[in-house]
């Protein structure tokens, strides 16, 4: 008798641990970038690691937002001026001064993308969640497919979520040839 109101007991607390799972179930979360002067918000389980500039080598005959590519952890990455890319006001003509410590970062997609790609920001902002944003009304028409939402912070200043999936498939995207 004892082991059955034993066994009763352990099923309401493991039925009771499953409920609070559930209802605390991670949620999305994003990791907040400026470029072009613009507030992007890239999802975590999209990105990748973070990287200083470092060593980027010219590609010939590339498009203008493809910068070359550059040796991150041992395999090469195509690198893309993002703010360039969707047709923001980028950087100076100038050649990216590399050793500045405002020559942006540099966020690789996710592994899981299967893309060696990264993208060239500006600025690293943080972390987000969509507890933090509001729905912003929309302000662009004719938006690319990859910028899946429109959203604003508590201070008002605009967030486009980039849907790093498409883009990395993307046709434009994939064409870096010039």
């Amino acid at each position: 008798m004892a082991n059955k109101e034993a066994l009763r007991e352990l099923q309401q607390r493991l039925a009771e641990r499953l409920r609070l799972a559930r209802e605390s179930a991670p949620t999305r979360s994003w990791l907040a970038v400026e470029a072009g002067g613009h507030g992007f918000l890239l999802p975590l389980e999209q990105a990748g690691e973070i990287f200083s500039l470092v060593g980027l080598q010219p590609v010939p005959h590339s498009q203008p937002w493809f910068l070359g590519v550059a040796n991150l952890r041992g395999q090469l990455h195509g690198v893309i001026d993002l703010a360039v890319f969707i047709g923001l006001p980028s950087r100076p003509s100038s050649p990216l001064d590399l050793a500045s410590k405002d020559a942006g970062r540099l966020v690789a997609f996710n592994a899981s993308l299967q893309l060696n790609s990264a993208l060239l920001i500006d600025r690293l902002l943080g972390l987000r969640r969509p507890q933090d944003m509001s729905e912003a009304p929309v302000t662009t028409a004719g938006r690319p497919h990859f910028i899946t939402a429109e959203l604003a912070d508590a201070q008002g200043r605009p967030w486009y979520e980039l849907n790093l999936a498409a883009l990395a498939s993307d046709e434009a995207f994939l064409k870096v040839a010039a």
